[in-house]
C-alpha cells in the first residue's frame, strides 16, 4: 500500500501485466502510486522439440484469473473505486483460435527459434530489386521468422481451422471482453501491419506476400487509450473484476515500459534491463534505426518507439545464476532474498573493466546488427579472473552493446540523448545502475517504481478514462524519478577507452571467425 494515501474518494486502475516470467495484477491510482500487487510466476514455455518454445494459452488465462482473484481478495480498496482495466503483455507470442475463441494449438512464444522455409517469395524481378537495395536478406529473415508461415507449411490443417490469428494481447482481450480486438500498440511481430500508419497494411504492401493471410483472420484495431470492450459477467465470476468495467487499450510491455519511465521525447532514452535488453526512444516521426527494420508503435497514439535490442539481454544473468551461481542461489533461498543482492556484493570490489575481461553479449544472433552468424564472446582472461569478474563483464558487455545502440539511435534521430531512464529487473542492481551511468557518461535515473510496464499501461487507461486530460499531464502526474546515479569521472575514462578502442572493434574482428565456426559446426543453423 502506498504510504500516506487515503482510499476515500480515490479512483483506481487495474493494470494486468502478462510478461515472460510472471503475471501481475496491480491497482494504481492517478498519481502513479502502486497500492496492491499480486505477482504469479509462470513457466515461460515448454519445448517438445529443440529450439521450440510454446505455452498453452489456457495457462495464461487461468494464471490471469487466479492472480486477479487473489488481488481482489487481499485488497482493502472497494471494487466500485476501480474505474477501468488495462492490459500489457509480452510481445510476439502468437495464438490460433477457432470460431468459438478456443485455441487450436499451443501459443508460439517469442523465444521460439523454429524457422519457416522461403518458398515462392521473393523470386524473379522482385528478388533482384530487393537485392539491389540491400534488403533481400532482411526480407528473407522475416519470412523465415514468421510463425504463421511455419504453421501454414507444417500444420496446414490448423491454419485451415483458424478463425482468428492473435497476439497474446488479443487472446487475453478476447477472454476478458468477448471481442476480437487489439491495440495498435501491441503490433510487434511478423504480421502485415503498417508501422508508419498504425493500421493493417494496404493491399499492395509487400508484407502480404511475406506473411500471406486473409485480413479477416486478424483482429480489429484501436489506439492506446481507446476502449477494447467491457468485462463480461462470466469473466467477473472467474477473476473478481467488477462486471461491466471498460478494458482500455494499452501497448506491448516494452512500449509501456518506455511510457511508464516518463520517456515522451527522443532526448530521453529508456533502457530496459529485462529478459530482452533494449534502448528505446519515443518520437513523433517515423525513423528506422536499421533500414527495413521498423520503429514500433508507441504506447502514445501516433508516436513511434525506436528500438535497438539485445535479444538475450538480462537472460544472461539467469544463465550465469544457473551455470555459476548455485552457492548464492542456495544462500538467497535460506535468507529469503534475491540472489542478485549477493551477486552485487560479490562484484563490488572488482574495478571497472573487470581487469581486462571484455564480453560481447551476442548469445543469440540477429538479422543485421549483429548478423545471423554472430556468437557471444569473452576475451581477456588471465589467472586473476574469477566467476565474479565474469558476472561484472556480463553487466558491462550489455551496457556497451546498448551504448552502441544509443549512438546509432542518435545518428538516425538527429537528437542527442541527454537522460537515461533504466527499468526492468536489472535496474534493481545498484552496481548495474552505476556502471551504466559510467559507460554512457550520462546520469542513470531509476523510476520511482520497478513496475514501469504496468504503470505505462495505467497511464494509457488514465487518459482513456479522462482521469488526466492528455498524455503530457498523465506522465507528469504519474511518473517521477527515484534514485539518480551520476557518472564517476575516473570510471568514465576507463570505460570510454575500452568502449572506443576495444569493444567497438570486437565484432568486426571476430565476424569472420564467427562465420567460420558457423560453417564448420552448423551453429547457429542456416535456414
Amino acid at each position: 500500500m502506498a504510504k500516506g494515501t487515503s482510499l476515500k474518494s480515490k479512483e483506481f486502475i487495474l493494470a494486468i501485466d502478462a510478461g515472460t516470467q510472471s503475471v501481475r495484477a496491480i491497482l494504481i491510482d492517478p498519481e502513479g502510486n502502486l497500492h496492491d500487487i499480486v505477482k504469479t510466476p509462470i513457466e515461460p514455455y515448454f519445448s517438445d522439440n529443440p529450439g521450440w518454445a510454446e505455452q498453452k494459452p489456457e495457462y495464461y488465462w487461468k494464471t490471469l484469473c487466479d492472480t486477479c482473484k487473489l488481488l481482489f481478495k487481499k485488497t482493502k480498496i472497494p471494487k466500485d473505486a476501480v474505474k477501468g482495466v488495462t492490459l500489457t503483455t509480452q510481445r510476439n507470442t502468437m495464438i490460433n483460435v477457432d470460431k468459438n475463441g478456443r485455441p487450436l494449438r499451443p501459443a508460439i512464444v517469442w523465444l521460439d527459434q523454429r524457422k519457416a522455409k522461403n518458398e515462392d517469395f521473393p523470386s524473379g524481378v522482385i528478388r533482384t530489386g530487393l537485392r539491389a537495395i540491400n534488403i533481400l536478406g532482411t526480407v528473407e529473415y522475416a519470412i523465415r521468422e514468421c510463425e504463421a508461415n511455419w504453421i501454414q507449411q507444417n500444420q496446414p490443417d490448423i491454419w485451415e481451422k483458424t478463425h482468428k490469428y492473435l497476439f497474446l494481447s488479443g487472446y487475453l482481450t478476447y477472454k476478458l471482453t468477448g471481442e476480437f480486438t487489439d491495440s495498435t500498440g501491441n503490433m510487434v511481430g511478423y504480421v502485415p501491419f503498417d508501422y508508419k500508419k498504425h493500421r493493417w497494411s494496404g493491399k499492395m504492401d509487400i508484407k502480404w506476400k511475406m506473411f500471406p493471410m486473409d485480413k479477416s483472420i486478424l483482429p480489429s484495431l484501436v489506439y492506446p487509450g481507446d476502449i477494447l470492450g467491457c468485462i463480461t459477467k462470466e469473466v467477473s465470476r472467474q477473476t473478481g473484476i467488477p462486471h461491466g468495467l471498460p478494458v482500455i487499450a494499452a501497448a506491448a510491455d516494452k512500449a509501456c515500459e518506455v511510457l511508464g519511465s516518463g520517456c515522451l521525447s527522443p532526448e530521453i532514452a529508456c533502457l530496459s534491463y529485462g529478459t530482452t535488453a533494449t534502448v528505446e526512444t519515443t518520437n513523433t516521426k517515423y525513423v528506422e534505426i536499421v533500414p527495413f527494420l521498423p520503429s514500433y508503435p508507441s504506447a502514445v497514439p501516433g508516436s513511434f518507439n525506436t528500438e535497438v535490442m539485445i535479444y538475450r539481454g538480462y537472460w544472461m544473468v539467469s544463465w550465469f545464476k544457473k551455470q555459476f551461481g548455485l552457492r548464492e542461489m542456495q544462500i538467497a533461498e535460506r535468507k529469503k532474498i534475491q540472489p542478485e543482492q549477493l551477486f552485487d556484493e560479490l562484484i563490488t570490489d572488482i574495478p571497472p573493466g573487470s581487469m581486462g575481461l571484455m564480453l560481447q553479449p551476442y548469445w543469440s544472433p540477429g538479422v543485421k546488427v549483429p548478423g545471423p552468424e554472430a556468437k557471444g564472446s569473452i576475451i581477456g582472461f588471465g589467472d586473476v579472473h574469477t566467476r565474479a569478474h565474469i558476472y561484472r563483464a556480463i553487466l558491462e558487455g550489455l551496457a556497451y552493446a546498448l551504448k552502441e545502440g544509443m549512438l546509432r539511435t542518435e545518428k538516425r534521430n538527429g537528437v542527442k540523448i541527454e537522460k537515461l531512464r533504466v527499468s526492468g529487473g536489472g535496474s534493481q542492481s545498484n552496481v548495474a545502475m552505476q556502471l551504466t551511468a559510467d559507460i554512457f557518461n550520462i546520469p542513470a535515473e531509476r523510476p520511482h517504481t520497478y513496475e514501469t510496464s504496468a504503470l505505462g499501461a495505467a497511464i494509457d487507461a488514465a487518459v482513456g478514462l479522462k482521469l488526466h486530460r492528455d498524455f503530457d499531464s498523465a506522465v507528469k502526474a504519474m511518473t517521477r524519478v527515484g534514485t539518480v546515479y551520476e557518472p564517476k569521472p575516473e570510471n568514465v575514462k576507463v570505460y570510454r577507452e575500452l568502449f572506443d578502442t576495444v569493444y567497438m572493434k570486437l565484432y568486426g574482428r571476430l565476424q569472420p571467425l564467427y562465420s567460420k565456426i558457423r560453417d564448420i559446426t552448423g551453429y547457429p543453423p542456416k535456414s
